[in-house]
């Protein structure tokens, strides 16, 4: 083959004019300049021949050739050849005869129980039953032929390819994918070029510039100089702004699936509120322990608000079903105070924004209407940070407001949120809520942490929310608020809230986080 030196055509060997190769090592600069010169001369250049010759890495003629090509310097054309290497079992099997023949030797004239030859001659028992070499009469194996008669092929190859010290014409194609696929040899390719003068070649290849200069425009030199080629079809280099992340992305998420569910998003930009929408007007009593400092963040300028913009009334109709009750209740049954309801604090839900939504419902002009909300923003509880803990979170909050709703209405619109976005493991518990009756804890199964985890809060608003707020008689109120981080923990398995939102959250993760397993919403 012309890879081994020979001056076949086909192989890729070199002309009948054959340059003298000086040995030893070489520069780079030198190797270049020798290679120019011969390619100047009309030479065909086998790289593997040229590295064997001087002595050089094959590696780096190769690498030269691609250089010359890319710059029009020279032509490439690619060959291989294989060559073959006897493994271990092959050295045995020439020097001991093949696993079938050794099998025919072993077996006498009386026959062999066909459990010993499974045992002890197992390999080549499967040849020597194709070669019709043995007969079997029940559990008995015979010789159908002698030792004598027959030909150890699998030898004949083997010494055949050490006899050629493994050229590739040693065996037929067919006969070395057999040898191999019995492990008797190893295979070895070789990747090669031959190459001629190509269009652009020169007795000294000059760089080519990638960008013109100042100096050159100056000096002139840019008339004689050689540029790259641009392309112009060429992509930018990526820009590393403009991600979402990870929640962001969970949160766009779940809003294209409310919204896909019929629900309209409630304004949520008000971070800071004040106790009266936050706590009293959902019937929560003010000495309530969820109202004190070590759950509540309390805000020191202003520390508090002003209750004139509501809606006249509307103040003395919550104080009066928190202090004598009403429609049905006796209410809490203590002093309210003004004051406390006008303190200012970091809400603790969005649920400050449903009951506002509830009151511009009840009061809007034509009056009430069935309707849907929804909201996705930051709430603040001064609690204990842990892996399924922070001090601020994302609510998912929804309420739907309806004649005759019931707790199975509720049910069934958390379980298709759920479904939608790929969680199934779905529980309820029965719980208490200062302004919801029924009410019902919402947990989902983590994957991985094996356990049930809290993920959200439900029921039915009570009539003594509802009724100061302005909504009809007969109008019902099914609610529920979800953190977006548990879910999101759940769906990506994530063990610590921690790594998913503060300081130890990956910046990588907001270019590579994706959301492949979130399902479109059911029309």
């Amino acid at each position: 083959a012309g890879g081994r030196g020979q001056t076949t055509s086909g192989g890729g060997g070199c002309t009948a004019r054959k340059r003298r190769w000086r040995s030893g090592p070489c520069r780079m600069s030198d190797m270049e300049r020798e290679v120019l010169a011969a390619l100047g001369q009309g030479e065909t250049i086998n790289t593997l021949e040229l590295a064997k010759q001087r002595g050089w890495d094959h590696n780096e003629v190769v690498g030269l050739m691609k250089s010359l090509t890319a710059d029009g310097c020279a032509t490439m054309d690619q060959h291989s050849f294989n060559t073959f290497a006897l493994t271990d079992e092959g050295k045995a099997t020439v020097a001991n005869g093949s696993p079938e023949v050794a099998l025919l030797r072993a077996i006498p004239e009386e026959g062999m129980p066909m459990a010993e030859v499974k045992k002890n001659h197992k390999v080549g028992m499967g040849v020597a039953m194709k070669s019709k070499w043995l007969k079997v009469d029940g559990p008995t194996v015979f010789r159908a032929v002698t030792p004598d008669e027959v030909v150890d092929q699998l030898a004949e190859d083997l010494r055949s390819i050490e006899l050629k010290e493994g050229a590739e014409d040693s065996v037929p194609e067919a006969t070395a994918k057999g040898l191999k696929k019995r492990n008797q040899i190893s295979v070895t390719k070789t990747t090669y070029f031959v190459c001629n003068k190509g269009p652009k070649w020169a007795p000294n290849r000059s760089k080519a510039e990638s960008a013109i200069t100042k100096e050159m425009l100056d000096s002139g030199s840019w008339r004689e100089k050689t540029f790259k080629p641009i392309n112009y079809h060429a992509l930018g280099s990526q820009v590393n702004g403009g991600f979402l992340h990870p929640l962001m992305q969970v949160r766009t998420e779940f809003r294209k699936i409310l919204i896909g569910m019929g629900f309209e998003e409630m304004p949520t930009s008000k971070w800071v509120e004040n106790s009266f929408w936050n706590f009293d007007s959902l019937f929560q009593p003010q000495q309530h322990p969820a109202r004190d400092a070590h759950d509540t963040f309390f805000i020191k300028e202003p520390a508090t608000a002003s209750l004139e913009s509501c809606t006249p009334g509307l103040v003395d109709k919550v104080c009066e079903m928190h202090e004598r009750g009403g429609h049905g209740s006796i209410g809490q049954r203590y002093k309210w105070s003004l004051d406390e309801a006008k303190k200012n604090i970091l809400r603790t839900h969005t649920t400050a924004v449903s009951s506002q939504m509830l009151h511009r419902l009840a009061t809007q002009e034509g009056g009430f209407k069935p309707a849907k909300f929804f909201s996705i923003d930051r709430v603040f509880r001064n609690e204990t940070m842990d892996k399924t803990h922070l001090a601020e979170f994302h609510q998912v909050e929804g309420l739907v407001a309806d004649y005759n709703l019931s707790l199975g209405d509720l049910i069934g619109v958390i379980k298709q949120f759920f479904v939608e976005i790929g969680i199934e493991d779905v529980r309820f518990k029965p719980a208490f809520n200062p302004y919801t009756e029924p009410s019902m804890e919402i947990f989902g199964f983590h994957p991985d942490l094996k356990v049930w985890t809290e993920i959200g809060n439900s029921g039915m608003f009570r009539p003594e929310m509802l009724r100061p707020l302005g909504l009809p008689e007969g109008v019902r109120v099914i609610a529920w608020g979800l953190a977006l981080e548990r879910p999101t923990m759940i769906k990506f398995r994530v063990k610590d809230i921690r790594e998913m939102f503060g300081h130890r959250i990956k910046l990588d993760n907001t270019k590579t986080s994706q959301l492949p397993l979130f399902k479109e919403p059911r029309e």
